[in-house]
């Protein structure tokens, strides 16, 4: 007897059986595809040697979660018909479907803001899936409203995207995995299984809620969360990695402009945005989504070695600093610098240029915007009044995470924190007393 399913064996989450015809045909599109092609954790190999994994795991991955969240619902007495159930096994799977090369790092630097503001690549994401959506017949419509958040069981568009949602669970537990980072480690499972569906004012199905015994468990979460974001993804290494390649791609698309052969040679589905500023209103326009599709992280680095033979000595350097990880050093600050401290030190960074001869003395204030950033890191691991999770207590009553009995450490974390930087070549002496690191 033939299977009825595809089973994918997950370092994370073991096996994860996938049922033919809808979704594994999604699986087996270009368009999901070439997500393997695409680091999860952006630049964070340059950190974390072990975090080489993609966005292709990971829709798999939050697709299990969903699969074992349904299946859990199921069991409480929450009905889910068949055609809910692969709906959102479908919006699980596609949702990061949108994300280019090195996941968040070139995103705005690739497709500019639009009329209605800057782009996201949920933007990319939608696209994509109502473009699969026509391949697929008309199969994915239900996924697109539930991805859109507006079907009449919003429950569903809650477990895809909030504060507590299967994309969060899975990126979380798989990041940490990969990177070695044992404070990411999350007790999903638990999580999972005292979810429920809870009738609250405004319908039957309005939202999801945790049961007070996995309250520690969502507490865990919570402090995981601000954890991982501290150590890995807002890491100094990975800011100046990011710096870096942002730096390259801006100086490739001014030499573009003037017929620079090194940057004529990048990858045709790159060269295709340098020559092009892109923005968020022409997504949906078949040449750009065709270019964006054949977009991954080969591309940069195929490109960057092109660029680092530039005849221009800033793109040549910039690429390859970025090739062979010669990266410029993030250094957090004790507050905001002042206007005078960034006069200062791109003054410095601008003499260094000329005596490095990657400047002229005319130019090496423009070209040290290039090497010079100075901005802010800013973390809310706990939203309490936006998109808040909700606690079951044991007499009844639905309290919000932070007031819920015993979880007092979320309550000392919640609201956002901000942490100041600056980053420069390491070549570049900038006189600055360095904030101490957060856990």
């Amino acid at each position: 007897m033939t299977s009825r399913f595809k089973i994918f064996s997950d370092p994370v989450h073991g096996f994860i059986s996938v049922p033919k015809r809808l979704l594994f045909g999604l699986i087996e599109t270009p368009e999901f595809q070439r997500l393997r092609r695409i680091r999860q954790l952006g630049l964070g190999h340059l950190v974390f040697p072990g975090a080489e994994h993609t966005r292709f795991a990971h829709g798999l991955g939050a697709m299990a979660l969903m699969q074992q969240v349904l299946g859990s619902l199921a069991e409480k007495g929450t009905p889910i018909t068949e055609a809910e159930h692969e709906a959102a096994l479908a919006a699980a799977l596609l949702h990061d479907v949108g994300h280019g090369p090195f996941s968040h790092t070139l995103e705005e630097d690739l497709i500019a803001s639009g009329a209605d503001g800057p782009f996201h690549h949920e933007q990319m994401s939608r696209t994509i899936i109502e473009r699969l959506n026509d391949h697929f017949e008309g199969a994915l419509d239900l996924t697109l409203t539930i991805f859109d958040g507006a079907y009449d069981r919003p429950f569903f568009q809650r477990l895809l995207s909030s504060q507590l949602d299967m994309d969060r669970l899975d990126y979380l537990r798989r990041d940490s995995f990969y990177t070695g980072v044992a404070e990411g480690i999350v007790g999903v499972d638990r999580i999972i299984k005292t979810m429920r569906v809870h009738p609250v004012e405004g319908g039957p199905d309005a939202d999801i809620v945790i049961e007070a015994k996995g309250a520690y468990a969502v507490e865990s979460y919570v402090l995981s969360r601000r954890l991982m974001y501290w150590q890995v993804y807002l890491h100094k290494t990975v800011i100046a990695g990011d710096h870096l390649l942002r730096a390259a791609f801006a100086r490739a698309r001014a030499c573009c402009a003037e017929g620079d052969p090194a940057v004529l040679a990048s990858s045709p589905a790159l060269l295709f945005f340098l020559q092009r500023r892109v923005t968020a209103d022409e997504i949906g326009e078949d040449a750009v989504l065709d270019a964006f599709c054949r977009l991954d992280d080969t591309d940069i680095l195929h490109s960057l070695k092109q660029w680092s033979r530039s005849a221009d000595p800033i793109l040549a350097d910039l690429a390859r600093r970025f090739v062979e990880r010669d990266l410029f050093r993030t250094t957090y600050l004790t507050a905001a610098p002042t206007d005078v401290e960034i006069a200062g030190w791109r003054e410095a960074v601008a003499g260094w240029l000329v005596a490095a001869n990657l400047s002229t003395p005319n130019e090496a204030q423009h070209d040290a915007d290039l090497y010079l950033t100075v901005g802010s890191s800013s973390l809310d691991v706990y939203q309490r009044f936006e998109d808040s999770i909700s606690i079951l207590e044991r007499d009844g009553r639905i309290r919000e995470l932070s007031r819920a009995d015993d979880v007092a450490t979320v309550r000392a974390v919640a609201g956002a924190v901000v942490r100041h930087y600056v980053c420069a070549p390491k070549q570049v002496t900038l006189g600055i007393a360095e904030e101490a690191p957060l856990g």
